[in-house]
């Protein structure tokens, strides 16, 4: 899902939100989240336990594309997630929880705020280590040079130009 526009139906359908992230998830094939095994994962049928669901013969767990991810264990469709999860990471000054709100129209500012701290804590990362060093502080800063673009270039060259500087 490399276009992320609003109207994708990964963005209002669950199921195709499920077959995306699987997709992403799951790019060589279906494996138990558990035990790490491909050969004996099988797809679960049946009205009970509803579409998603995989069973590993080997360790005999049940799980879902949700397993192991900030999506597991909420009720929340995943198809919200998904779109929380385009509008937190895509926006350039960032979006607070009540915004999601307003946008994703939740019955409760305590959902949405949630979600946005969940997918927060995700973004966090595991064991890296500080860009820069321990105890250092980098500042980044972007700008744009160039002509404004109502002004017509005679050489077929860009409008503007991204300057990006780390310090």
């Amino acid at each position: 899902m490399s276009d992320f526009d609003l109207s994708n139906p990964a963005f209002t359908d669950e199921d195709k939100a499920r077959e995306v992230i699987e997709a992403s998830h799951w790019p060589n094939g279906v494996f138990c989240p558990k035990c790490g095994q491909f050969d004996t994962v099988a797809k679960l049928g049946g009205k009970s336990m509803g579409p998603g669901w995989y069973h590993c013969r080997e360790c005999r767990d049940k799980f879902t594309v949700r397993t192991g991810t900030l999506y597991e264990r909420s009720h929340i469709p995943l198809h919200k997630w998904l779109l929380a999860t385009h509008l937190l990471t895509s926006s350039k000054k960032g979006i607070s929880a009540h915004q999601l709100f307003r946008m994703l129209g939740f019955g409760s500012y305590r959902t949405a705020w949630f979600m946005a701290h969940r997918i927060r804590e995700g973004m966090r990362g595991g064991n890296l280590a500080p860009m820069g060093g321990a105890g250092r502080i980098v500042e980044i800063d972007e700008t744009f040079t160039g002509r404004k673009p109502d002004v017509e270039v005679k050489q077929g060259g860009q409008h503007k130009h991204v300057v990006l500087s780390l310090v």
